[in-house]
C-alpha cells in the first residue's frame, strides 16, 4: 500500500459511512462538509496512531517500516488541513436535530473543542520542526497519544447527527480504538516487549566524520536480513531515545552487528564523539523491506555516503548470489568518505561484483546506466538506491534519460523526521 492508497481509502470509507447518516438534500453544504473534513480528521489520527506503533502487521501492508512512517507524517498533515475547515465552518444544521454522544457543560464543549484544534497543529507542527533537538523532539511527539485523546473527547462532545449505533459511528469508533491501543502500546509496552536485545559495544572506529560501531549481544542476538536497519538506544544519558540506523554487517552466528554513522544532527554528533568500547545498547530490531530484486537481469546498486550501508550488508550475505549481475555504484566526497573506495570495491570484487568509484559529480554513476541500457533492456535493469533526497532526484532524471522505468527504482525512505 502506497501513502496515497491509504488517505484515499480511509476518506472515502468515512465519506460514505458519513452521508449515510445525513440526509440526501443536505449533502452538497458547508456543514455536511465540515462535518466530514473533522470526522477524516479524526480518522486519520487514528490511523497515524496506529502506524507509529511499528506493529510487524501495519509494515507488511506498507512494504516497510520507511514507508509507513511517510504515511504517518502525511495522515498528519492532512488531517491539520481538514480539521483547520472544520473549525471555522460550522458543521450542524437544523434538520439533522443533532445531540452530543457525550453531554458536557458548553464551557467544557467549546474549550475541548479548541484544545482539540490546538492539540493537532501542536502534533504536527512539532513533528515537522527539525530545529528541535532530537532528544527534546522525541519527549513531545510522545504527547501524541494523549492529545489524541482531546480530539477524541472533542468527538464525542459536539453536536451531531452521529451515533454510536449509525455506520459512521461504528466505523468512527473502531478506528479510534485502534488508535488508542495503538498509542498506549507504543507509550507503555513498546520499550519492553519491542526490544530485540542488549548489546555491548567491541570496537569503535572514526574517520573523516563518521563513525564505524561494532556491537556484540550480551545475551542473545537476534536474526535479520540483509538491507534492513534497527533502531538504537545507547544506554548514556542524552542517548537513550531510540535512533534508527541501517545495520552495515550481516547476521553472523556471533550475533555480532555493525552501524555506520555520520554527525549530520546533535544526536548523531553526540554519538559519534562519545561512542567507546564498553558502552551498552539497546536495539529494537529488525524492520525494513530493502531488498534485492533478484529477478532483474541486471541490478544497479547506487550508495551515497553512509547511504552504502544495506549494500555492505548485501556483499557479506553468505546465502545471497548472482552478483555478477550487480553493479555497485559508490557515491561520495573524497574527503568524506567512509569506509574508504578501496575497502568497498575488495568487498565487491570478492563476492564477484561490479563496482564504479563516483566521487563528486554524476559522470560515471551517467555512464554505468548507460552502458547497462546498452546491453540489458533498460526495462529489465533495476536500481537500488540509498542516499540523500538531491541525489536521488538526479537518479530519476537520469533514469527517464536512459528509459529506465520509474517503476524500477527501489530506494529506502530513512527520514523519521
Amino acid at each position: 500500500m502506497k501513502t496515497r492508497h491509504c488517505l484515499v481509502v480511509l476518506f472515502l470509507i468515512t465519506t460514505l459511512t458519513l452521508l449515510m447518516d445525513i440526509p440526501v438534500k443536505t449533502w452538497l453544504t458547508s456543514a455536511t462538509l465540515s462535518l466530514l473534513l473533522g470526522t477524516c480528521a479524526l480518522v486519520y489520527m487514528a490511523a497515524s496512531c496506529v502506524l507509529a506503533s511499528r506493529w510487524s502487521v501495519v509494515e507488511n501492508v506498507f512494504g516497510g517500516l520507511d514507508r509507513v512512517y511517510e504515511a504517518h507524517k502525511w495522515l498528519g498533515i492532512w488531517a491539520l488541513v481538514f480539521a483547520t475547515y472544520h473549525f471555522v465552518f460550522k458543521a450542524n444544521l437544523d434538520v439533522w436535530n443533532s445531540v452530543p454522544i457525550l453531554e458536557l457543560p458548553k464551557y467544557w464543549t467549546r474549550l475541548v473543542r479548541q484544545l482539540s484544534y490546538v492539540a493537532l497543529g501542536l502534533i504536527v507542527l512539532l513533528a515537522l520542526n527539525r530545529n528541535i533537538p532530537y532528544n527534546v523532539w522525541r519527549w513531545w511527539h510522545k504527547l501524541s497519544g494523549p492529545l489524541f485523546l482531546i480530539v477524541i473527547l472533542h468527538g464525542l462532545s459536539f453536536k451531531s447527527p452521529i451515533t454510536l449505533t449509525a455506520p459512521s459511528g461504528v466505523w468512527l469508533t473502531l478506528c479510534c480504538s485502534l488508535g488508542v491501543i495503538g498509542a498506549l502500546y507504543k507509550l507503555v509496552l513498546y520499550p519492553w516487549v519491542g526490544r530485540a536485545g542488549e548489546y555491548r559495544v567491541t570496537a569503535v572506529n572514526r574517520a573523516n566524520g563518521a563513525l564505524h560501531l561494532t556491537l556484540a549481544p550480551i545475551h542473545n542476538g537476534f536474526d535479520f536480513k540483509a538491507g534492513q536497519f534497527a533502531f538504537l538506544a545507547m544506554q548514556v544519558k542524552g542517548l537513550r531515545e531510540p535512533h534508527p540506523f541501517t545495520i552495515a554487517s550481516a547476521n553472523r552466528e556471533n550475533g555480532q552487528i555493525a552501524f555506520m554513522i555520520r554527525g549530520l544532527g546533535d544526536y548523531t554528533n553526540a554519538l559519534a564523539d562519545c561512542a567507546k568500547v564498553g558502552m551498552r545498547a539497546d536495539l529494537y530490531a529488525p524492520y525494513g523491506r530493502f531488498k534485492r530484486a533478484v529477478q532483474a537481469e541486471r541490478e544497479i546498486w547506487i550508495g551515497a555516503g553512509v547511504g552504502i550501508s544495506p549494500f555492505i550488508s548485501w556483499l557479506q550475505d553468505p546465502a545471497a548470489k548472482d552478483f555478477d549481475k550487480a553493479t555497485l555504484v559508490y557515491c561520495f566526497t573524497p574527503a568524506r568518505a567512509f569506509p574508504p573506495a578501496e575497502q568497498v570495491q575488495t568487498m565487491a570484487r570478492l563476492r564477484g561484483a561490479q563496482f564504479v568509484s563516483n566521487a563528486g559529480g554524476l559522470e560515471r554513476l551517467a555512464d554505468t546506466l548507460r552502458q547497462a541500457v546498452a546491453e540489458t533492456d533498460p526495462d529489465k535493469v533495476h536500481i537500488s538506491f540509498c542516499g540523500p533526497k538531491g541525489l536521488l532526484v538526479k537518479v530519476r532524471e537520469l533514469m527517464n534519460a536512459h528509459r529506465i522505468p520509474p517503476a524500477n527504482l527501489h530506494s529506502e525512505r530513512f527520514e523519521f523526521r
